[in-house]
């Protein structure tokens, strides 16, 4: 559905994207990734041709995009992080505006912006104001106006920043639902769980390229992290930090506020080995926690960063 090749921008001597490569499939829930300067928000916005860059080639629907192509911008819906609405009008007016930008046919723009309402939860709330909305329902009417023509391929730029659980869950549903109905989702967030659940592919993005790719499957096997161990209320001074890092299969530790972190290779037993130091070295803890691989931790072993630098 999209090809993206050799894309370049630059902005003075800011390589934003560096020969950015990239494909998405129809019918996915396509994940990008990316600390903050990575180049996502540069790469969307070439995507959509409301950027000039330097060189490539971006395809959509297998034709070229480019700034006047309306016909395959009418099959595009866009969710920003930042909501986009009108405050003069109300929640049934704002999804009729943006909708009528698509749709010109009256009786045909009433039957999208009603199952658009309905879709998104916000029938009790049609006649209201935004000002008078809470944030997880202005999040909702924010991709109620972005997704009422019925896009072929919708762009989430995190949608659920800044809302509460119920409302999270409820969007993270209704994006899942839009995927079913047939629609190419294009997601970013900052939130690794979210991602986790609901993409069907992932790429994640640093310095302008595209470092690693794939479903989440596939990124966790790309790292070295098999397995994270954390030990609660333990006390250890430097010898015992660097007799546990010389442990068979450890090769990352971290201890901070009585909290001790072992990250280690895929090995098994690596959870007995290291409760059997502490007990012959007669060091009493706390809590104790096993987990395999998260998307986080691929995030942080591929581009050494945390998500929100």
């Amino acid at each position: 559905m999209i090809h993206i090749e050799n894309l370049v921008k630059r902005y003075g001597d800011l390589t934003a994207l560096n020969h950015l490569n990239l494909d998405i499939r129809e019918g996915e829930i396509f994940g990008l990734l990316g600390p903050n300067g990575s180049g996502k928000t540069t790469a969307i916005n070439c995507m959509l041709s409301l950027l000039h860059y330097d060189k490539g080639t971006v395809e959509i629907f297998g034709e070229a995009m480019s700034p006047d192509n309306y016909r395959i911008k009418q099959q595009i819906g866009i969710v920003l992080q930042n909501v986009a609405v009108f405050d003069e009008l109300t929640v049934y007016e704002n999804i009729d505006y943006f909708c009528g930008l698509y749709i010109k046919d009256r009786f045909r723009r009433r039957e999208l912006v009603e199952e658009a309402i309905q879709f998104t939860g916000l029938e009790d709330f049609r006649k209201m104001r935004p000002k008078k909305l809470s944030g997880g329902l202005l999040r909702r009417l924010n991709i109620a106006c972005g997704i009422a023509h019925k896009p072929r391929l919708i762009i989430m730029d995190e949608p659920t920043v800044a809302v509460d659980p119920q409302s999270r869950n409820k969007i993270l549903e209704g994006i899942q639902k839009l995927n079913q109905q047939g629609s190419t989702i294009i997601y970013t967030s900052h939130y690794m769980e979210e991602v986790e659940q609901i993409c069907t592919r992932i790429a994640i993005m640093d310095h302008g390229q595209i470092i690693a790719s794939g479903t989440k499957e596939e990124l966790k096997k790309m790292i070295k992290t098999g397995e994270t161990i954390t030990i609660e209320a333990v006390i250890l001074d430097d010898h015992h930090l660097m007799e546990i890092r010389n442990l068979s299969h450890v090769f990352d530790l971290q201890y901070e506020n009585q909290i001790l972190t072992v990250r280690c290779t895929g090995a098994r037993h690596n959870l007995i080995h290291i409760l059997d130091y502490l007990q012959k070295n007669d060091l009493p803890f706390g809590r104790v926690f096993s987990e395999q691989p998260t998307l986080n931790d691929v995030f942080l072993e591929i581009t050494g960063k945390q998500l929100r630098d």
